[in-house]
């Protein structure tokens, strides 16, 4: 059985919980971070020397860093339609994947650990306000690629890319800031709430 190493609060252990659920994979899953049992553990950084959540444990596969896992876990089942294996529609899903965890998690980061974290290393309404509208012009990017794609980020089907841009789209309607009218990106959240897998590990309260 597989092992995930890390809170179920988290929005990168969630993605790889989610993809579990999609892949109907069976996993145990132990709390680390935060308020649990601490990433300093000499147990825990044996397994990931940067000490982060989450890290999945394969019998003696062992991985961290959430977008690796994910195309781990779809190349172990053989997922191609999540995972394409043809280099150029690959990349098409992992610039989108390689893309939220870069310009679009630094846009967001200080209006969300601001406004729903409540960390007060993110206290400055200049600083948040400033976060806003950088996540505001990522949400553009975002609901002009799904005008272009056609129900799903990387393409008319649901692929990986979904996954980390799926969590995320939820950070934008869960956290009270002024938000443009985005009709594609609504509809994509509406899409998302249908598959069971994201209702269960895309809105499980604060991510």
């Amino acid at each position: 059985m597989l092992k995930i190493l890390g809170r179920d609060n988290s929005i990168n252990v969630r993605k790889v919980l989610w993809l579990c659920e999609e892949l109907g994979l069976a996993y145990a899953r132990e709390d680390w971070g935060q308020s649990h049992r601490g990433t300093d553990d000499p147990a825990f950084r044996a397994l990931n020397p940067v000490g982060l959540i989450p890290v999945l444990v394969d019998g003696e596969v062992v991985l961290w860093e959430s977008n690796v896992i994910l195309r781990y876990l779809a190349a172990r089942q053989g997922r191609s339609d999540l995972l394409p294996e043809e280099p150029a529609a690959r990349a098409r899903v992992e610039i989108w994947m390689d893309w939220q965890a870069s310009d679009f998690s630094n846009a967001l980061r200080a209006a969300f650990h601001g406004l729903v974290r409540k960390n007060p290393d993110y206290a400055d309404p200049a600083v948040i306000e400033a976060s806003r509208q950088a996540w505001v012009r990522m949400m553009a990017v975002l609901e002009g690629q799904l005008e272009k794609a056609g129900g799903h980020v990387a393409g008319p089907d649901f692929t990986l890319a979904d996954i980390p841009i799926g969590l995320t789209v939820n950070r934008w309607f869960l956290t009270p800031i002024e938000r443009p009218d985005l009709p594609a990106v609504a509809a994509y959240y509406d899409r998302l709430n249908e598959r069971p897998a994201y209702r269960a590990h895309g809105r499980n309260g604060v991510p």
